[in-house]
């Protein structure tokens, strides 16, 4: 097994060719579970009502001519459409398709069966009410302009799968014109993941994020964010390195210079990053590197067994590219990395927007957020690591799973509060007050979904 030179080394037994084998067999048993369900079910979400319907008669309270009533109210202050309807609980799922997971630009329709996927997750794990909206434009004005125009009845925007360099503009324009919250999952969720990863596991292997060198393969919407939210959060700016498809990203690039105007967050860190001034490729970036995050293009053999064996001792590596990371789990292990993450929930510590998204939103919606800040995102990160350091770290445990529902009612408060201390929030609550509201809306959504497979309403999957 290769080596490394001095620092501590974690015991890890080289599979066998019928591990590596079975292991290949589970990790692609997703997908063809996947292509049985989908047929089966056409969707995964529906709208079931929140109101009692004891008799045709409670239409005329639900619709005309009650409903007349707080239409008139709305108008009267527009504030008491967040009491008065759903708008409270509401985020729409906005894509426009051209860049689906690791499938690139597919079109809208395609990139459905991903936002359906979403709204799941927002209902289940954040009882959060979310609706997929693919947009048949990839013009940024025109999805700038639809947003604005759809957002009377939601609370939130979750902008998901576009491409950059328009979804840092996209992003930027809708936070300042949209008066509800507006956030980029590919961006800020995946940065506030892979934040609390890299807080937990430095503990693990004991060193501090003002010293490390991290590299960050794949300059994209999640490696830009992410460098940002690990500079907020402590790290140096000069210890960072990002490799994109061209290379390390330096200013002395003249294809980088020359797109500056278009890709400003990305010529803004070639001029913060990189100390030493490396040049080359992603072997070079990751030579010596403590900390890796590879969000680049789906594996196996992205990165390579050599170049992982050349990081740093106690090295981490996160590949969470999806379907398949960069590189198998057990390879990486096998060159040496201490610790490794992956965006799957089938190896040990997935590192996944999953685990984000739904307790940042409810935190969001309960007190009825304006913006969703980088402090905010840092809150939950935080909290996350605390809720895993808790339960005890080890390489094979530095994030929390989905099934603890304590994540995401921690992360709601904690998201809540900064929310509230940065005066964001339109109303004020305890901290009490957002436990109790966030447990209760989350366990109802799994009771919810539990009688419904109980009663037959949700159909046991096929054989």
């Amino acid at each position: 097994m290769p080596g490394k030179k001095g620092g501590a080394r974690r015991a890890f037994k080289v599979p066998t060719p019928q591990e590596v084998e079975a292991n290949l067999k589970r990790a692609n048993l997703p997908k063809e579970t996947s292509a049985k369900y989908h047929p089966f079910y056409q969707g995964k979400i529906e709208v079931v009502p929140r109101v009692p319907v004891r008799s045709l008669d409670d239409f005329a309270i639900w619709y005309t001519p009650g409903v007349a009533q707080p239409c008139l109210e709305i108008k009267a202050d527009p504030s008491k459409v967040w009491s008065l309807t759903n708008k409270w609980n509401q985020v729409a799922v906005v894509t426009d398709g051209t860049r689906v997971l690791g499938l690139g630009d597919i079109g809208p329709e395609a990139g459905l069966p991903v936002m359906e996927g979403k709204a799941l997750l927002f209902k289940y794990l954040g009882g959060v009410d979310s609706f997929p909206i693919p947009l048949a434009t990839k013009d940024p004005e025109k999805i700038i302009e639809t947003v604005k125009l759809i957002t009377p009845a939601f609370g939130g925007i979750n902008l998901e799968d576009i491409s950059q360099p328009k979804c840092f503009y996209i992003l930027s324009r809708l936070r300042k014109e949209c008066d509800i919250a507006v956030w980029h999952d590919d961006q800020q969720g995946t940065a506030t993941i892979n934040l609390a990863g890299v807080i937990n596991a430095l503990k693990v292997v004991g060193k501090k994020i003002q010293d490390v060198t991290i590299t960050l393969v794949g300059a994209g919407a999640s490696g830009i964010r992410t460098a940002k939210i690990l500079i907020a959060a402590g790290a140096r700016a000069s210890n960072l390195i990002l490799v994109d498809s061209k290379g390390i990203i330096c200013p002395h690039r003249s294809d980088l210079e020359a797109v500056r105007a278009d890709y400003p967050e990305k010529w803004e860190l070639a001029g913060t990053s990189n100390k030493e001034d490396r040049h080359g490729g992603i072997p070079e970036a990751m030579k010596g590197a403590d900390v890796v995050i590879s969000a680049s293009k789906p594996g196996p053999g992205i990165l390579k067994k050599e170049w992982v064996a050349e990081m740093a001792d106690d090295s981490i590596l996160f590949v969470i590219a999806n379907p398949v990371p960069e590189i198998w789990p057990w390879e990486a292990l096998e060159a040496g990395a201490r610790v490794v993450a992956t965006g799957r929930s089938d190896f040990p510590n997935q590192v996944n927007n999953s685990l984000g998204f739904p307790g940042i939103f409810r935190g969001t919606l309960d007190v009825r957020a304006r913006t969703i800040t980088d402090e905010m995102c840092i809150a939950a990160a935080t909290e996350l690591a605390k809720v895993q350091e808790e339960a005890g770290l080890d390489e094979d445990h530095i994030v929390p799973t989905m099934d603890n529902v304590d994540v995401f009612v921690r992360e709601a408060v904690a998201v809540a509060m900064k929310a509230m201390e940065q005066g964001l929030a339109r109303v004020k609550r305890s901290r009490q007050d957002l436990s109790e509201n966030a447990g209760a809306l989350i366990r109802r959504s799994h009771d919810e979904t539990k009688f419904l497979m109980q009663d037959g309403f949700i159909r046991p999957p096929p054989p």
